[in-house]
């Protein structure tokens, strides 16, 4: 079928994906573009298809057109490139030996790139606090490359509670400390760990920061004070990956 008025009740609700509150409420979000349509649709997530008038793409999924008024009207982007899906959330659960804790964090790129690195270095599950950026933000959607399809994410509304739990299954709990740590290298790794990752501005929470088994920092040039989050977590998970 082909949607040619925004003011569509169709097209006005698919518009109102693109709010937190309404993709909570439907369970659904939307992506853009031919790689993270077909990177939903390979994992089983794409629910239905946005196409532009005309276009040739073809997926075995429910499919609806659209002109290009009704494309830029749905779409985040400003040049949307003609390809759009409707996507359910994921529904997943705690499972694994490697989990990655991530405290508040805000930036939606830094969330991106920690879904990626931990696609890159085998985590098995990563965790994030209520107060985190919005999982289906798009801009953290196109920050993943399409890795939040690939990974087991969880998001929980009580992190204290939660890593208080981990510790009874014998999970050593690691955060990232500045001060008091251990270096990144000279740690004992575990076959069983959480790794807790703090807010941008301020680190991680001193009620997790007591519950951990261990403090670690990355050693680096003195010149450079600090690296930001979604850099940190990478070089940590290529480190425990080895």
């Amino acid at each position: 079928m082909l949607y040619s008025s925004i003011n569509n009740d169709k097209i006005k609700n698919l518009k109102k994906l693109n709010i937190k509150k309404y993709r909570d409420s439907n369970g659904l979000f939307l992506v853009d573009g031919e790689h993270l349509v077909l990177e939903a649709y390979n994992s089983g997530y794409l629910e239905e298809l946005i196409l532009l008038d005309g276009s040739t793409f073809k997926l075995d999924v429910k499919t609806s057109y659209v002109t290009l008024d009704v494309m830029k009207y749905i779409s985040c982007l400003d040049n949307p490139n003609g390809i759009m899906g409707v996507c359910k959330k994921k529904n997943n659960v705690l499972s694994g030996d490697k989990v990655v804790i991530l405290d508040d964090i805000q930036d939606p790129g830094n969330l991106g790139t920690i879904i990626r690195s931990s696609v890159a270095f085998n985590v098995d599950t990563l965790v994030l606090s209520s107060g985190c950026v919005d999982l289906y933000n798009p801009k953290v959607i196109r920050a993943t490359q399409g890795m939040i399809f690939k990974l087991n994410i969880i998001i929980v509304d009580d992190i204290v509670s939660f890593v208080s739990d981990l510790k009874c299954k014998k999970y050593t709990i690691y955060s990232t400390r500045v001060n008091g740590g251990n270096s990144l290298k000279s740690i004992e790794k575990s076959s069983r760990f959480a790794i807790i990752m703090g807010n941008e501005g301020n680190g991680v929470r001193d009620s997790l920061i007591d519950l951990s088994d261990s403090y670690i920092y990355i050693d680096m040039n003195p010149s450079c004070e600090s690296l930001n989050v979604g850099c940190a977590t990478s070089i940590i998970l290529y480190e425990l990956d080895k």
